[in-house]
């Protein structure tokens, strides 16, 4: 804990010899793998390879390919040992297939090496960490691609309004967020990047998470959407970070990055792995291009939606797009596909099960009789309602959300995504399911037999074998039961939101609904509170 306040208040920043000796302790003490090259094998190899032949002759690794080479002030020597170290990396280590991040982490740790084979040995230990749950360097074009879409999960949640502007400004918001690591490690000045350097060595990749969505904040309180029209976004993101002094200290900065409060270091490893499994099923595990740039795995579903192709009877192009960069980032690498609307398949409650059940997760949208427009985010199966037997529970996760789109575009997630300190993550021997709730929801007075079939209960942990993301209830100790109903169904019809009131509610004919304000995902009703579905839609993932 010491050690962490140093670091973050910039201790060690005022002698570079303190610096130096700082890095080089905390590195040795990182736990790695067994056999971990050393300044000994790296003295061995460079005589092997370079012997008197200059570095130039060598080519660098594939696995830097398209990969930018910041200096960060090194002098020609400097610039020299970076590549040798580089070319010694790519010898001893195999299988690093994609690493755009490790010459600038090189070059920053060279400043502070007693040679180039101090550095070498220290940077190797740092690719080969096996400490669980964290990583400092990405290896493959896989989990750099995972790490970028967990990246843009978290900027979903944590920076919603720069989210917003960049949605409706990008036609792909993927390929924006794919340069948050190049914001930390090459667009920054030297003096920024330093200090981001020093809270990463002592906590790992989490911190540089943190960092950048101080920076997307920041970055939004400079711009207006006004300014950005027909600008290129990446472009002016990456002037930003160039010229961050001239809007925030970087003691401001990290103050601010601390100030988030982000799930833990599990949770978030929990992500990225679901965030990986999706990309295998996609079969996108490599770079693809041959012109060094690497694809995008979105191929943007935003491209997507400006198709012809696109068609619904609720929401146009423009505004399905809104809602698509709102979704998980695992879940937008699918196109969409049309499961059920009212105008195709009749308003029948047993036929919108017979249609969505299959499918994971689905987003639902409503336009009432009055033009109205909202919906939902759902993450889970609706056949998961038949778990519960007679009784009609709740079930789904914490990516559930409401959203209005007309009159005006809003979303409302889950209550402890705003206020995650109401939640205490469960330790590991205390993990349980929230214990049944007594409530009644579905039944027309609020005091009518609880012992009815209507009696509803609160999510169960879900089916084993599936990678549970980072807002999976079973990982929390919920104050308040009633805080995280999401989703439930049974023949008298749906609820989406319970606690206090219920945030979406449909009659079994799907002709009539309810909305008003819910503990779960604490909205306001989503349009007028008694209302009439003049057209009803749900759309899954192909």
């Amino acid at each position: 804990k010491e050690l962490k306040k140093l670091a973050r208040e910039g201790y060690w920043a005022a002698s570079r010899a303190l610096r130096a000796q700082v890095y080089h302790q905390l590195i040795q003490q990182v736990a790695c793998r067994l056999v971990t090259p050393d300044a000994l094998v790296y003295r061995d190899v460079t005589n092997r390879l370079f012997g008197k032949l200059s570095v130039s002759s060598h080519p660098l690794p594939e696995f830097l390919e398209g990969c930018s080479m910041p200096t960060y002030c090194l002098n020609l020597e400097g610039v020299t040992a970076l590549k040798k170290i580089l070319i010694c990396v790519g010898n001893l280590f195999p299988d690093i297939t994609y690493s755009p991040i490790l010459p600038s982490l090189v070059a920053l740790l060279l400043h502070y090496s007693e040679d180039e084979a101090q550095c070498f040995e220290n940077i190797s230990r740092l690719i080969a960490s096996n400490a669980p749950h964290t990583s400092y360097i990405d290896q493959s074009f896989l989990a750099h691609q995972a790490s970028c879409m967990t990246f843009g999960d978290l900027a979903n949640k944590h920076c919603p309004a720069a989210h917003k502007l960049i949605a409706s400004t990008s036609e792909n918001v993927f390929e924006v967020y794919s340069e948050w690591l190049s914001w930390l490690f090459h667009d920054l000045p030297f003096n920024y990047a330093i200090r981001v350097f020093d809270v990463y060595l002592l906590e790992g990749q989490k911190v540089l998470y943190r960092i950048a969505l101080a920076l997307l904040k920041q970055y939004r309180l400079s711009v207006t959407s006004a300014e950005l029209e027909g600008t290129d976004i990446k472009a002016d993101l990456q002037a930003f970070m160039q010229n961050i002094a001239e809007h925030v200290t970087v003691d401001k900065l990290l103050e601010r990055a601390f100030g988030i409060r982000l799930f833990s270091r599990k949770e978030i490893w929990l992500l990225q792995m679901a965030n990986r499994k999706a990309l295998m099923e996609r079969g996108i595990t490599m770079v693809q291009s041959s012109n060094g740039s690497p694809p995008s795995p979105r191929q943007s579903f935003h491209l997507a939606v400006d198709m012809q192709n696109f068609s619904s009877s609720i929401v146009t192009a423009q505004e399905m797009r809104i809602i698509w960069s709102w979704i998980p980032e695992r879940f937008s690498l699918f196109p969409p596909l049309l499961l059920f609307s009212t105008s195709e398949d009749g308003c029948s409650l047993q036929r919108f099960y017979a249609c969505c059940e299959g499918y994971e997760p689905t987003v639902l949208l409503i336009k009432t009789t009055e033009g109205e427009v909202c919906g939902a985010f759902l993450s889970s199966d609706w056949s998961e309602r038949k778990k519960n037997g007679a009784t009609s529970g709740f079930f789904g996760t914490g990516e559930c959300f409401v959203f209005t789109v007309k009159p005006e575009t809003e979303r409302y997630e889950w209550v402890f995504i705003k206020k995650p300190e109401l939640a205490k993550a469960v330790p590991r021997s205390r993990q349980r399911s929230p214990s049944p709730s007594p409530a009644s929801l579905l039944s027309s007075s609020p005091d009518s037999c609880s012992t009815s079939s209507n009696h509803l209960t609160v999510p169960t942990p879900q089916r084993k074998g599936r990678l549970s993301p980072f807002l999976a209830i079973r990982h929390f100790l919920l104050p308040s039961k009633t805080a995280s109903m999401f989703m439930s169904g049974s023949r008298e019809g749906i609820i989406i939101g319970g606690g206090g009131g219920q945030a979406l509610s449909l009659d079994a004919n799907l002709l009539w609904g309810h909305t008003e304000h819910c503990e779960t995902f604490d909205n306001p009703p989503l349009c007028q509170e008694n209302f009439k579905v003049q057209l009803l839609e749900v759309w899954g993932f192909q």
